[in-house]
């Protein structure tokens, strides 16, 4: 079916405005411009929009460097709330840790402790600094908010440094959560904001990078402290997270601002700059078309939500781009995480001595480092939708095994023990390959750029929600004084695990190499997502009538 009618078009439709006017009135950009100058503004967008769009990856990474640089810099960010993250998957390993803050449960359990609560403190910290950092990167933009967080963070790190007791403990992991959120959002944010739509998958699954980084580096600070017996062996890692806050407050004074936001600030000659900072200076494009491409899709975003309220997430077609959001940020805790999660704990309980399993804990990150890298390598080349479905379903097939293995393992079978820890490193290295990169490139994606903070803030919010309940049945499944399933638990998460895909399969759309404004007319058509890669988007275009799409090849 190939239809067109200019007659709905954005252009058209300011054009009559300003041949009745006089003018056009662009309120973000705080500035009246004649017909002429708008019309020439949409050239522009249009020539910037089809030449990202068949920019060749080669020439995209020529082009760009210092968009890579830039995006690599500011989501070091990620890897201290990585770092954090499994620090209760690790630190629980440690006998001194177990000591001081835990209660003795018999010579079989040893020490035990409020596992879920303070593996979780971060996390409901981080719930609380999303919707404040969502707000405030809308207002001030990634920078400040980034500058902020770290302010913050350096002084709550005493709290849990200092901690002489679980409760203090449990308060500075909380407090400590709240710019962990912030720099989770800023790095997802800003990274699918600077990159042109050839780089935008590879540039955002750096995130996934920087996250296995930060908890390989947590397993190695671990590692050296197994055969520490005194308090510093705890104390020593809660010190590490300081060493990163100088250099990324100096990144984030220096860094560019997202043109995007500088855009929806009306600071256009701002955004200009920012965009010829990403590129070489020796690259002839100009920044102005490229910056006349945001002023188009943003405008045309004003036009369908003014607002930039959380409530205008679960508005029209909004609703369903903040349901794939939320769901795909979802997949990370329902298809097993928990293998990562629960670290050098987990192979502890698996039957593995604390040194082994620390070692095992660090090979488990290492894998997932080469996993991520291999992403880059697939993602520009394979659809999103395919390469997810396809990770979800080979990850329920691992976790089958691990479970299945228990069966030996119970009776005394030491290499199905090892089998299963083998099979833990494969399912890490398959989550990472395909799942966790994808997970960030499709939530940074799927948003409308207008949107995008909150959009965000929204999916790793529930997220948390999620995590919790995950968390909760993960621990008391794997504590032997608790439910006791041990790895027998790996059939519960199978199960969990193979719901992803078939929910995938009728509503995650395909996103790969689609400008923000050809995914605004898809989802305002509401193209149904087995048709998202078949259907062509006008580049003419700006408004979202089902005339001016193009539709190739059946459901």
């Amino acid at each position: 079916m190939t239809a067109h009618s200019n007659e709905k078009d954005l252009e058209i439709v300011h054009d009559q405005v300003a041949e009745k006017l006089g003018a056009v009135q662009l309120e973000q950009v705080d500035k009246v411009i004649t017909a002429t100058e708008w019309q020439q503004l949409l050239n522009d967008a249009q020539a910037a929009e089809e030449e990202e769009k068949n920019m060749p990856l080669k020439e995209a990474f020529r082009i760009y460097p210092m968009a890579m640089f830039w995006t690599f810099a500011v989501t070091v960010s990620f890897i201290m709330a990585a770092f954090d993250q499994s620090i209760f998957g690790s630190i629980i390993a440690l006998p001194a840790f177990r000591q001081k803050y835990g209660f003795y449960g018999g010579q079989a359990a040893g020490y035990q402790f409020w596992q879920t609560g303070l593996s979780k403190a971060a996390g409901t910290g981080s719930f609380i600094g999303i919707l404040i950092s969502s707000w405030a990167q809308a207002r001030y933009g990634y920078r400040r908010t980034l500058q902020v967080g770290l302010v913050w963070l350096s002084g709550c790190i005493f709290i849990t440094f200092f901690a002489q007791n679980i409760t203090m403990l449990f308060i500075g992991e909380l407090l400590c959560g709240l710019p962990f959120g912030a720099f989770t959002t800023t790095a997802m944010g800003y990274a699918s904001e600077i990159a042109p739509v050839p780089l935008r998958g590879f540039l955002t699954t750096y995130i996934a990078l920087v996250n296995s980084f930060g908890q390989l580096l947590s397993s190695g600070v671990f590692k050296g402290m197994a055969n520490l017996t005194g308090e510093w062996s705890y104390r020593i890692p809660f010190a590490v997270q300081w060493v990163w806050i100088i250099p990324l407050f100096i990144i984030a004074t220096f860094a560019p601002e997202s043109p995007w936001f500088l855009v929806r600030s009306g600071k256009l000659k701002e955004a200009e700059r920012a965009v010829a900072r990403l590129g070489k200076k020796a690259d002839k494009r100009d920044p102005a078309r490229i910056v006349a491409m945001m002023v188009r899709t943003n405008e045309h975003e004003k036009e369908r939500s003014e607002s930039l309220s959380y409530v205008e997430c679960f508005k029209g077609t909004n609703l369903r781009r903040t349901e794939i959001a939320c769901m795909t940020m979802c997949f990370i805790p329902l298809c097993g995480d928990w293998f990562g999660g629960g670290g050098a704990y987990f192979f502890e309980q698996a039957g593995l001595n604390t040194s082994d399993a620390f070692s095992f804990n660090m090979g488990l990150w290492g894998f997932a480092c080469f996993g991520t890298i291999g992403s880059w390598f697939i993602i520009p080349y394979v659809g999103r939708r395919k390469l997810m479905m396809s990770g979800l379903s080979a990850l329920a097939g691992l976790l089958f095994l691990v479970g299945l293995l228990t069966i030996p393992v119970r009776q005394g079978n030491s290499a199905a023990k090892w089998a299963q820890a083998a099979l833990i490193l494969v399912w890490i290295f398959v989550f990472n390959i395909s799942v966790a990169p994808l997970v960030y490139v499709i939530v940074g994606e799927c948003s409308s750029t207008r949107l995008r903070g909150q959009t965000i803030g929204i999916a790793r919010n529930v997220y948390i929600l999620c995590a919790l309940p995950v968390a909760f049945i993960a621990s008391y499944s794997m504590n032997p004084t608790a439910w006791g399933w041990g790895t027998y638990a790996g059939l519960f998460w199978c199960g969990t695990c193979l719901l992803c895909p078939l929910w995938a399969y009728f509503r995650l759309p395909e996103t790969k190499g689609r400008t923000f404004r050809e995914l605004d007319v898809l989802f305002e058509n509401r193209v149904p997502a087995k048709r998202f890669a078949s259907t062509t988007v006008d580049s003419g275009i700006g408004a979202g009538a089902r005339e001016q799409l193009a539709f190739a090849g059946d459901l």
